[in-house]
């Protein structure tokens, strides 16, 4: 099997409109969460979100915007800049084979959004004629295909907030079993509406203030957006040109809970945890880092812990950080931006703190890196995804040294 690594990044997100945007800020533990912007006139409760700020007309003519939902939009942008970030000539042959594999969590949002209340509340009789091809799940995909001239197997992947890393994994598979050299792949979100916010708080997971992951006074998730994107490419091809490598990704491991809809399953998160690192060919003393999927709500960090625990717990403890105290919970894109910081740490020798952490919780025994970043050189790492669902997915990383 042939080795596997991430020669190009790309993201817009709401810590910055580039992957180095973001990283800068993710490292700062510099929150992006704030204000609700931008929606509909309506009675929410939820007053805070981390939304991505971009003007459309700066990365596309009206006639190409026209034709995609913001969760295609935001894909196309982080698919260019990780395509350009690579290096990669595409050339008709590797745009027969390159793979685009992207990770949504609900689609197009505010295509629906906008098309029930141009039908309910202003008594419409048509609906936008795009309405369709903007909504459908496999638009930022497709789009993402048509941007950039690639006709490789293309296809999306929902599986909630584990769709970003179940989109890398199988593209890290592919490369790996021979099916293609080259594979875009990532995940995108894009569902701030009042509707989906609504949806939230029914839920009663959303924070009062700000996202505080494993921290004791935690309140909740605060919804985010945006895409992360990554090129994948078989290390043969990669050492050829001459291209730089962010990372390699080693192991993938991914499984279901068979339980309960919306409530994590700590011993599952274990397994796969477990298998990642198996596929790997990694020991748990080998990992230094977890970023951990760490969403903020009491539930879903204790059980996370408690599985980190059970699969480190005759290794001493790696550091652990969660970054949606910056970013918010993407959701379908979460994995994937989660992905990127995971790579961009071990390159660094920087893990990025948990951000907006204020008291330490006796329940979660963890190091998790609270509020400021810590410079660190990290062999191996993983990246946790755990989705409502009881969806498990988790990355195996290594340092790349040669």
């Amino acid at each position: 099997m042939r080795r596997v690594v991430i020669t190009g990044i790309g993201a817009i997100t709401p810590a910055g409109n580039t992957a180095a945007e973001t990283w800068e800020n993710v490292a700062a533990g510099r929150t992006a969460i704030g204000p609700i912007e931008n929606l509909r006139e309506w009675p929410l409760a939820t007053k805070i979100a981390a939304q991505v700020k971009f003007e459309v007309s700066d990365y596309f003519k009206s006639k190409q915007a026209n034709m995609m939902d913001r969760v295609s939009q935001f894909a196309v942008i982080a698919a260019r800049e990780a395509l350009t970030d690579s290096g990669l000539v595409v050339t008709d042959e590797i745009a027969a084979t390159a793979q685009v594999i992207v990770g949504i969590g609900v689609g197009g949002m505010v295509t629906l959004d906008d098309a029930f209340h141009r039908l309910y509340f202003d008594k419409a009789t048509r609906c936008h004629p795009f309405t369709i091809p903007r909504l459908m799940p496999n638009a930022p995909a497709s789009q993402v295909s048509m941007d950039l001239g690639l006709k490789g197997m293309t296809f999306a992947v929902a599986s909630a907030c584990a769709s970003g890393t179940h989109a890398i994994g199988l593209a890290f598979r592919a490369i790996r079993a021979g099916d293609t050299d080259y594979a875009i792949a990532g995940g995108a979100e894009a569902c701030m509406t009042v509707g989906t916010v609504m949806g939230w708080e029914a839920l009663r997971v959303l924070a009062v203030d700000t996202c505080r992951p494993f921290s004791k006074d935690r309140s909740g998730l605060v919804i985010g957006e945006g895409s992360a994107i990554l090129v994948l490419e078989a290390l043969d091809c990669a050492l050829a040109r001459g291209a730089k490598i962010y990372a390699e990704i080693v192991g993938f491991g991914a499984n279901a809970d068979a339980g309960d809809l919306t409530s994590p399953d700590a011993e599952s998160a274990a397994r796969a945890m477990q298998r990642a690192l198996s596929d790997g060919q990694l020991t748990a003393a080998e990992v230094g880092y977890i970023n951990a999927h760490g969403t903020g709500t009491s539930m879903n960090d204790l059980v996370e812990s408690t599985a980190i625990k059970s699969v480190f717990q005759d290794c001493g403890k790696p550091l652990v950080s969660s970054i949606k105290g910056v970013v918010g919970h993407s959701l379908g894109a979460a994995g994937a931006i989660e992905a990127m910081a995971t790579a961009l740490a071990l390159r660094y020798s920087l893990v990025p703190p948990t951000a907006n952490y204020r008291e330490i919780d006796p329940a979660i025994e963890l190091d998790v890196v609270p509020n400021i970043a810590r410079e660190i050189a990290i062999g191996a790492a993983l990246s946790n995804s755990f989705a409502f669902g009881g969806l498990n997915a988790v990355l195996a990383l290594r340092r790349y040294a040669g």
